[in-house]
């Protein structure tokens, strides 16, 4: 008797069926397995190389795998800050509360690295307020878009360089549910979860460095609450504008999209018999800024990395005229073919190993710096001429894990 599993995919992606699934991942011995840099994992996880990319599959019980496809996929619209995924596979012929009897394929997240990669020492050293920043931020967008996570943990995240800053995604969905909105109640669990895991990872950290537990950064599960606690007040509190003031609107708007959340929707509630007026907005994903800069140059980054880019493009803007919104969409073009793409394309050569839309950013620093240092403006060639001289520094590639 053949068993053959059931695989659900999706357009684009590989159908898999080359996989040897009448045996347990853990017994593979497939060419296309491939090493990739990963965390610490509940279940087993192999990954497997295509033409079309590199793809994680994990092992699971049949139930919770198309749990976790289905919430992931309801979630892609909502945030990109989650892992994709691509397909669930059942094997009929393995009883549904064995381990093995199902699978959920996600695409490898591209230049992502495991909390361990961060590690300096018993903590996260000069890394320690972007990490903190960059969950807090991951949780808040989850929990604005009704996502209750239910074993919130570094482990169960990746992370990448986004600029100056990094990004975290989500990569396991197995105890995640969906609601139309999340309440208070579940958001504190999900917090207290989550400051219960952060103290465990810590403090196995401590003790794999040759510490003990007074060593372990005890005290980060608690800064990442009080870092989400404020930025979800600043995302969710009303304003209230008088007659003359709607001004405010506008700042409040701005000061939304500075910190990367798109206003879907703004709702004017006339209060004090209508003197006055509550200002209640409706926040989206954290892609306001890699969304800008889709539109104006077709250029697809992530959050941070659009932000830097964006201020290139302004920066160049005055030399390419920008009087109307017809200037500004010319300016934008001309800046690509003449500056960012031709940049792109060397950095890709030089440095064919690097995500090229971060060395980009790296590049951006160099030249801020040499240009502050100099007291004048620093044209790309001589800038990129002198950063190459330099070996490179600021280059932010996937760290080492530390020992």
């Amino acid at each position: 008797m053949i068993n053959t599993p059931r695989i659900q995919t999706r357009p684009d992606h590989p159908d898999f069926v080359d996989l040897d699934w009448s045996t347990p991942i853990s017994d593979w011995t497939n060419d296309r397995l491939v090493d990739m840099p990963e965390g610490i994992h509940r279940h087993p996880v192999v990954f497997v190389a295509y033409r079309e990319g590199v793809y994680a599959i994990k092992e699971l019980r049949v139930d919770l795998a198309k749990h976790e496809f289905d919430t992931l996929r309801a979630m892609e619209d909502a945030t990109r800050h989650i892992a994709r995924a691509v397909g669930f596979v059942e094997r009929p012929w393995v009883a549904r509360d064995r381990e093995w009897s199902g699978a959920v394929i996600t695409a490898y997240v591209p230049h992502a690295f495991p909390y361990r990669n961060l590690v300096s020492g018993h903590g996260f050293g000069d890394r320690r307020d972007a990490l903190l920043d960059a969950f807090a931020g991951l949780l808040v967008e989850l929990h604005l878009n009704g996502l209750y996570w239910g074993d919130c943990s570094l482990s169960n995240t990746l992370y990448r360089w986004d600029a100056s800053s990094i990004e975290a995604i989500m990569i396991d969905a197995e105890t995640s549910r969906i609601y139309p909105r999340i309440s208070g109640g579940e958001r504190r669990e999900d917090l207290e979860i989550m400051e219960m895991n952060v103290a465990g990872e810590m403090a196995d950290v401590a003790a794999e460095h040759g510490g003990t537990l007074d060593d372990a950064d005890l005290t980060l599960g608690a800064d990442i609450t009080a870092r989400y606690l404020a930025l979800w007040k600043e995302l969710t509190t009303s304003l209230i504008v008088t007659a003359g003031d709607h001004y405010r609107i506008r700042q409040r708007i701005d000061r939304l999209n500075s910190l990367g959340f798109a206003v879907d929707d703004i709702d004017l509630i006339p209060v004090d018999d209508g003197v006055n007026v509550k200002i209640r907005v409706k926040v989206g994903g954290r892609q306001f800024h890699s969304s800008r800069l889709r539109q104006v140059a077709g250029v697809d980054t992530s959050e941070n990395q659009a932000r830097a880019i964006l201020s290139d493009l302004t920066y160049h803007e005055a030399k390419f005229g920008r009087m109307s919104a017809t200037g500004k969409a010319v300016a934008a073009m001309k800046w690509r073919s003449a500056v960012f793409e031709p940049l792109i394309l060397r950095i890709i050569e030089d440095l064919p190993d690097q995500p090229a839309y971060q060395a980009y950013c790296d590049f951006l620093d160099f030249r801020l710096a040499m240009a502050a240092e100099q007291g004048r403006d620093i044209p790309n060639p001589e800038a990129y001429e002198a950063w190459t001289a330099a070996g490179f520094p600021g280059l932010k590639s996937t760290p080492e894990t530390q020992t």
